[in-house]
């Protein structure tokens, strides 16, 4: 087993990185814990609700499930205030624990309704996609979606552990694996050059989810991250670099409906655009571009962005959470392994978006 410590001032927890871990994951409730409610999705606990409800039984604890519908379409308040409902149905006090069984949406979703439930009470991550696994999982950021925006409704809470099984990879389909991928190229670009070199060296390993070149991504990514959050929990600095690609990827999912590209397909396809821009407000080469484009590519991520039209790109990213005095930020790379936030000039960024977007 693998362990990731993440330390911040919103508290300090492990992440837990293993073969078979669903097994296990009743090993992380606190012995003082009252209760536990398993939530999960009907897809994810079909496959795996039954050898996580037995870990969470051998714990001794009151265990109660409940499943939410599945997709980032039902990532709401109205889904929200579904949980809010059953816990206090349940009559959970303040020292229950939520699990949270699933992707990116449960994990976000329960990570809120744990932060705000009698205004905070303890949860636990058990990723199941990959990108859940090496990125939204870790450093708790929750949040639900509005119809104006993704995850404009949040708080920054952590949890106590996160439980990462890399068996569970196995069933996703290959959309979702490049979904993943494409938060792990992320890492390399913003961090570590070494590990950019790394992913396109090893892309059909990790492709297919070859158990050491899977286990050591996803590991590297849980490394990283957990660096950036323990430097900034809050995102008042260096954490905004983590949203390489994603101004350019939240206005392709919101500009489409939620749930039409999967976020990490979006983020992909950001990150290209991303590059094109840095190439030309801050001297990111025309070979590192075209070697962001090749990669993303490469793990099955769409590189030409749809046309939205201008007017609706720009009132998009003005609602980006990054965004300051109406004024649009964006993560840009000097160089492979280099990122910083910076506003750039309207025509620039008009240019980029002239020449990323399907024409016609």
């Amino acid at each position: 087993m693998s362990i990731v410590k993440v330390k911040t001032e919103g508290g300090a927890y492990s992440i837990h990185i293993a073969p078979n871990l669903l097994q296990q994951v009743g090993t992380s409730i606190p012995p003082d814990a009252t209760s536990v409610v398993l939530i999960s999705n009907p897809t994810v606990f079909g496959l795996y609700g039954k050898t996580v409800l037995q870990s969470l039984e051998a714990s001794g604890k009151k265990i109660s499930v409940f499943e939410v519908p599945d997709g980032e379409a039902y990532k709401t308040l109205e889904t929200l205030n579904s949980i809010y409902t059953f816990l206090l149905e349940q009559r959970l006090d303040r020292r229950a624990v939520i699990v949270a069984l699933g992707g990116g949406v449960i994990g976000d979703m329960c990570g809120f309704a744990a932060a705000t439930y009698m205004r905070g009470i303890r949860f636990i991550q058990v990723p199941t996609t990959l990108l859940a696994q090496v990125d939204s999982s870790v450093g708790g950021k929750t949040a639900v979606n509005h119809p104006m925006g993704k995850n404009m409704i949040g708080a920054f809470y952590q949890p106590i552990a996160v439980d990462i099984d890399t068996t569970v990879l196995g069933t996703l389909p290959e959309r979702e694996i490049a979904a993943g991928l494409a938060e792990v190229i992320k890492y390399g670009l913003i961090l570590d050059a070494g590990f950019f070199d790394w992913c396109e060296q090893n892309v059909a390993s990790l492709k297919a989810l070859e158990p050491e070149a899977i286990g050591y991504a996803v590991q590297r990514s849980c490394e990283l991250k957990a660096y950036v959050v323990s430097e900034d929990e809050k995102e008042t600095g260096m954490r905004a670099i983590l949203n390489l690609g994603h101004t350019f990827g939240h206005a392709i999912e919101a500009g489409l409906g939620f749930g039409t590209w999967l976020h990490g397909e979006a983020v992909g396809c950001g990150m290209v655009q991303a590059a094109e821009l840095s190439a030309r407000v801050c001297g990111f080469p025309q070979a590192d571009v075209e070697r962001v484009r090749a990669l993303v590519a490469a793990i099955g991520c769409p590189v030409t962005a749809p046309d939205l039209g201008t007017d609706k790109w720009i009132e998009l990213m003005q609602i980006d959470k990054k965004a300051e005095g109406g004024k649009i930020k964006f993560i840009v790379m000097p160089g492979i392994g280099q990122a910083k936030s910076q506003t750039v000039p309207r025509e620039d960024l008009m240019l980029v978006l002239k020449k990323t977007t399907q024409k016609g």
